[in-house]
């Protein structure tokens, strides 16, 4: 089991693994050796509590598909495991942070004496440029 919080975790089992070469530079390394590391995991497919579908799904993140999987390709370091591991962790924090709920912002209004100050700042400047003014 895969621990994402106290309370909340999933098996491993429901994370598919494929296994790729990396892109980029690094000589015959990256032609020979598949070590980028790509997790699919499908979000109503899993045992996480229907909140966090529902925010997974809600969530707006390039790594989360139409369909509700989520892939992560992870090619940073020339180890396959290490790269396994970093995607692994990926996951758990993106889970992680739909799971903090975001206190609701309460709009307000600039104060009087706050509306004076950038008003007084205002004229300053105003007249500072109309010091600049040519008179013809």
């Amino acid at each position: 089991m895969i621990q994402v919080s106290q309370r909340v975790e999933f098996a491993e089992h429901e994370i598919e693994w494929q296994f790729i070469r990396s892109s980029g530079a690094g000589g015959q390394n990256v032609n020979k050796v598949a070590t980028a590391a790509q997790l699919i995991f499908d979000i109503n497919a899993s045992s996480l509590p229907d909140f966090y579908k529902q925010r997974l799904l809600k969530k707006a993140d390039h790594r989360i598909t139409q369909s509700g999987k989520v892939i992560i390709k992870c090619q940073e370091t020339r180890s396959q495991a290490r790269n396994r591991e970093l995607a692994l962790e990926q996951l758990i924090e993106l889970i992680r942070s739909v799971g903090q709920v975001q206190k609701k912002r309460i709009p307000t209004k600039p104060s009087r004496s706050a509306k004076e100050r950038r008003l007084t700042g205002k004229k300053q400047l105003g007249q500072k440029k109309a010091l600049r003014k040519k008179d013809f």
